[in-house]
């Protein structure tokens, strides 16, 4: 008889790529944490009626799909600014949304494991914010089906025993998939997808600029075609004039600001912002910054705000002093 520890151990050992799975499928860290503890509690009240007829990572992964799948029955789907509309002008930004409309960044840690160079790098393509936002598009079933044949490398086979489908529906089901997935992407301008590593020196010199507010050092940081997007405003920007004058502008009480890394976000590098106390010494959060590079430049912003749920999840300080 196997002990209680070693069944234990078992399930556990799979969290962090449940909880990758899960986070693909819901699009928030928290929501993802939530259903890979619901279903490992599945799992341990039902270890007895488990008949080894498959893996027991297939079987969790069966649970964990289940369970992410009443999560979303309600057939709300999380979104980026840009998935919403045309980039704004940079002027003061209207338009919040509540925390759930939208996608969330997550800590490599808990969703990325520290496997051989090739399998991490597959693993932060599969996390992506853009990757992630893309698949809320897909109906639930669909998004299912696609992950697990397309991401995980199922059979269709195995999908369909997972889901208690048909060959034939699961097959039908990823082609739709892949059909919506290949038309929400024509014709609309991607920013710089290719997304090489920055190199520290790199990531030094803009921590440095930000900090100082050197906006002639920031210009020549700047894809000329780079995107910004600041969760929960629906407002975004597109292009460096654009964002550069909403920095001068309306997003000048950015000046001051301390900048610290964080942990890696969605396979990016993130950094936590913040901004001068108003009234008292030391800085107050601000934002989470996850930047995405190109070419030896930023190609992308996402500024999460929500620092009050974000920043404890990344282990960031609550303020910083003077």
């Amino acid at each position: 008889m196997i002990p209680l520890e070693a069944e234990f151990a078992e399930l556990e050992r799979h969290r962090r790529e449940l909880t990758a799975h899960c986070y693909r499928m819901l699009g928030s860290p928290f929501e993802a944490e939530d259903a890979v503890q619901e279903a490992l509690l599945r799992a341990w009240r039902g270890r007895e009626q488990f008949e080894h007829r498959a893996t027991v990572r297939s079987w969790l992964y069966r649970i964990a799909t289940n369970v992410c799948l009443d999560m979303l029955g309600s057939g709300r789907r999380r979104a980026r600014p840009m998935d919403l509309g045309q980039a704004g002008p940079p002027v003061l930004p209207e338009g919040v949304l509540p925390g759930d409309r939208w996608i969330e960044p997550v800590p490599d840690s808990l969703v990325i494991g520290e496997a051989d160079p090739a399998e991490v790098t597959v693993a932060r393509e599969s996390v992506r914010l853009a990757f992630v936002a893309a698949l809320q598009i897909l109906p639930p079933r669909q998004r299912a089906v696609l992950l697990l044949c397309d991401v995980l490398r199922w059979q269709a086979a195995e999908a369909a025993d997972m889901l208690g489908s048909s060959v034939a529906s699961v097959t039908s089901a990823l082609q739709r998939a892949r059909a919506t997935l290949a038309a929400a992407r024509s014709g609309v301008p991607a920013p710089a997808r290719v997304l090489d590593e920055p190199g520290s020196a790199l990531l030094a010199r803009y921590v440095d600029a930000f900090e100082r507010y050197d906006m002639a050092t920031l210009t020549s940081l700047i894809h000329q075609d780079a995107t910004q997007s600041m969760p929960p405003y629906e407002l975004w920007l597109s292009g460096r004039a654009d964002i550069l004058s909403f920095w001068a502008g309306p997003g000048a009480g950015c000046s001051g600001s301390r900048v610290i890394p964080a942990p890696r976000a969605n396979g990016l590098p993130a950094f936590g912002q913040y901004k001068p106390s108003q009234g008292r010494e030391g800085y107050e959060p601000w934002a989470l910054q996850v930047l995405a590079f190109s070419g030896g430049k930023v190609a992308e912003f996402s500024f999460f705000l929500d620092t009050p749920a974000l920043f404890p999840l990344f282990g960031l300080p609550a303020r910083l002093p003077g």
